[in-house]
This record gives structure tokens, sequence and C-alpha cells, in this order.
């Protein structure tokens, strides 16, 4: 179990699974104990101790308020019907994977994303960023706190080193390079932490200076 992240208001905890090395991400108010799971992918016994271990992270009983899947592949939504039954919270996906994420787990998405929207729970506020490309409603979110650097929850969009996989598409590599130029490299600042769906997180800053790098090799 790792902890990321501890912003005063709130704490990031993160925990891989699965021999993808998905991260599943928990958001935790200091102060409410409300909190927002990002990607149940796949292991639900271990995201549950992390849930466990976090309740250590609060002043008050930690409870999940909302579950956001960043997008529709299956190494990500493996634990999601079990997240639902075990904590009973609302599920939110992109409009545009919701339906993909309902045919392959069978469970209903609660509330359908759309770029600007704002994930509300109790204290705890997180923006929405719809990234097209690896997946027609990949999602990132942005968590802002009082002071400090922002966090991004990117998903499968953005990697250290990269933009996610479009599968040799040209189309879908501009599309997603420009989303996250503009959306995310155009929005943010340098001292901005990236939080990806596998593997090891990043900045802005240290990313920035290869961005013509990455559309000139179109991946």
């Amino acid at each position: 179990m790792t902890l990321l992240h501890d912003l005063g208001f709130a704490v990031i905890r993160s925990v891989s699974v699965s021999d993808m090395n998905n991260n599943v991400y928990l958001v935790t108010s200091r102060t409410s104990g409300a909190q927002v799971l990002i990607d149940a992918a796949n292991d639900w016994p271990v995201i549950e101790g992390m849930l466990e271990d976090a309740r250590d992270d609060a002043a008050a009983a930690t409870s999940v308020g909302a579950i956001v899947t960043t997008h529709q592949h299956r190494d990500h939504i493996g634990a999601l019907a079990e997240a639902r039954r075990a904590t009973g919270a609302p599920l939110l996906a992109g409009a545009d994977d919701a339906d993909a994420i309902e045919g392959h787990t069978g469970v209903a998405i609660d509330r359908r994303l759309s770029h600007g929207d704002t994930v509300a729970v109790d204290d705890l506020s997180l923006g929405i960023v719809h990234l097209r490309g690896h997946t027609p409603g990949s999602v990132a979110l942005v968590l802002d706190g009082t002071s400090g650097p922002t966090h991004l929850f990117t998903g499968d969009s953005l990697f250290p080193g990269g933009v996610g996989n479009t599968w040799g598409d040209a189309g879908r590599f501009e599309q997603l390079f420009t989303d996250v130029s503009e959306r995310l490299f155009g929005a943010f600042g340098d001292d901005t932490h990236v939080h990806p769906g596998h593997g090891a997180g990043t900045t802005l800053g240290a990313e920035r200076p290869r961005l013509e790098e990455w559309r000139a090799r179109g991946w």
C-alpha cells in the first residue's frame, strides 16, 4: 500500500493491481471522511485493503461517495461490480464510454460525465477533463487544493514519456495529442502532478519539453 500525498485537506492513496500494474486511486477528505475511488481495477480484496488503511486518513468515518472510471478498457473495470456492491457508491464515467462499461460489467453507470463537469462528494471536488483518442469517452480528474499543486488522474491518456495508445491511428493520435496539449498542458502549471493509469507518476513540467517530440513521432 502506498500513501502518495498528504495534501492537508485530503490524502491520495494508490495501489497497483493485476499483471498489468493498474493503478487504483483513492482520495479521502481529511475533514469529512468523504472518498472518491478512481478506477476499480481487477482486484477487489486489494482495493478493499486500501479502503481499510484509509480509515486513518480522516478525522471522521470514511465512506466512498463516488466511484469514477477513467475509461472503458476491461483492465480498469474488473472490480467495478464488486466495488459497487460493497460500497453502494454511485458509478460515474465519461458519457461516450458509459455504454461499453455497462456492457462489460453488467452494472449501470449512474452519471455520465462531460468535459467541464464537477464530481462533488461532501467537501471533495474534482473537475472532469474529456480527453478523446485513447477511447471516445476517456476522462481525467482534476483535484485542486486550497494551496499547493494540482493533481491530475489521467487514466491511460497521459503517461511519463507520452500520450496513451492510439494503435497507429493518425486521427486518434492527433485528437488525443491536441486534447492533452490544450486541456492539460495548456490549462495547468508545471508543478501539476500526473497520476496515470499504470506505472509511475510524473509532472507536467517534466513532460512539457517533449511535446513536440511526441507530435513528430506520432505516438
